[in-house]
This record gives C-alpha cells, structure tokens and sequence, in this order.
C-alpha cells in the first residue's frame, strides 16, 4: 500500500460523527473517485493518478477492505459480505440511496471549497456507480460518472432498472440538469450481470439526452482478470489506443474536464 499511495496525502475526515480515511492528490478542480469491490485496489489507483496528471485534485475515500490490497475472490467475498450488513450500504433498495451518500456529500462541499470552480466531479464503480447521481442533491456535483452501476442487486425487474435513488434526488438531478447544464456518463460491458442493459435503458428514459451510454462488448475486455467483463475503468479495461475501453477512459476524462475546467 504504501508504495502504490505514496504519492497521496492521508487525511482522516470527520462528517456526520463519522471519519474516514480519504486519499488526496493533485491540483485542479475536484474529482472525488469511489472504489469498486473489494477496495481500493492498484488499479484503481492507477485510474485516479491518470485523473491527477489530467490536471484534477482527486479525493478518494475509502469505504471498504484495506487500501491498496489486490483483487482476490477473498477479498471480494469478504467486501460483498460488509455491504450486505453495513447499514451504510442498502444493496436492495431502488428507490432510495444508500446512508454512506450523506457522508460523500459533506465530503464534495469540502472538496468544492477546497478546490473552487464550477462544481465537484464524482467517478462511482460497481457498487458506488450511482451514487454520484445522488449526490448531486444539496451538494456541488455537477458531473457524474456511473462506471457499471450495480445496486441496486436483486432479481426483480424494478431492482435491475432501479436507479438507487429517492424521489427529492431524482428532481436534483432533473435540477441541476436544467439550471446547470449538468450531464451524465455510464459506462458498462454488454451482458454485465450487475449492471443490466434495463439500468441504462431506465436511465435513458429518465434523463434523456443528458445521460450519454457508452456500452462495450465483452469481447474487448482484458482478459486473464478471472472475473467476468465488468470494470471498464480499472480491472477489464485494456489501455491501449483504439481499444473501446481506452477510448472510454478518454472519453471519462473529456468528460470532466469540459463539465468541471469550463
């Protein structure tokens, strides 16, 4: 771990009675990354340094597993068992955010001080791909990524196209699109068992034109991961030019700096 976060600041951050540990590197306007499953992996790392030599500040907090460990089928085990009894995580529910996007708002309102400009930027994964869209309620997020959005996670047809959010985050969503020109990007691989074509369908027809859809085929995957296509921006992704998942990084990173530098 330390080798791999050598190049960020530890800061132990209190909101709501909570403190967590989170991560900071760079200059530029703010960019909060939230890990996949299991944690904070090399990968993931590599992701928001590529962020940091874009010209952003990002703040990564870490909410589950241990920093800088590697992917592992324990690892993952252990990080899916923590979100099914956190009572910070609500993996089933469609219609409301998980508790823990309380904390991450209190979180983007001291990055947007810290950092100023037009508003906050928020990459989720896996199972933090929505919560930028809640966030943007009574905070400064203007410009969320949703990499494989997974939760909610459950078999009905109103878990596969939930959004994971309640009914005042939807209208701040429809708010800000309206009176801040905020947008939206999803990424996902096809045939992706937690993140379900129906969810970029339900997105689609929520938020219309702002909501932009990247959707790879699995075969352009990395492969030799021994999981499923499923992390575009990290584990699966293939950072070579002309590779689909390399040119939705890029794509990640235009996105930001158009919404977030002006």
């Amino acid at each position: 771990m330390a080798t791999r976060l050598s190049g960020f600041e530890t800061n132990q951050l209190v909101f709501l009675n909570q403190e967590k540990t989170v991560y900071t590197a760079g200059r530029g306007p703010a960019v909060i990354v939230i890990h996949e499953v299991p944690c904070i992996t090399p990968q993931v790392i590599t992701f928001a340094e590529k962020l940091v030599s874009n010209g952003f500040k990002v703040f990564m907090p870490s909410l589950l597993g241990k920093p800088g460990e590697s992917l592992s089928l324990g690892n993952v085990s252990a990080a899916f068992a923590k979100l099914c009894i956190s009572r910070e995580f609500s993996i089933l529910s469609a219609n409301k955010s998980s508790p823990v996007v309380d904390w991450l708002r209190a979180l983007a309102k001291k990055a947007h001080e810290e950092c100023g400009g037009t508003g906050v930027g928020v990459v989720g994964m896996c199972f933090s791909g929505n919560f930028g869209l809640a966030m943007m309620l009574d905070s400064p997020v203007i410009a969320p990524v949703l990499s494989q959005p997974s939760l909610p996670i459950g078999p009905l047809a109103s878990q596969q196209r939930g959004l994971h959010l309640s009914e005042a985050e939807r209208h701040a969503v429809h708010e800000k699109i309206r009176n801040q020109g905020a947008r939206i990007l999803g990424l996902r691989f096809e045939g992706d068992f937690f993140c379900t074509s129906k969810r970029f369908q339900a997105l689609q027809q929520e938020f219309g034109d702002a909501f932009e859809g990247i959707e790879i085929s699995p075969d352009f995957a990395r492969k030799g991961t021994g999981t499923p296509a499923h992390s575009v921006l990290t584990t699966h992704l293939i950072d070579e030019e002309g590779q689909p998942t390399h040119e939705a990084l890029k794509r990640t990173i235009n996105f930001l700096t158009k919404h977030l530098k002006g």
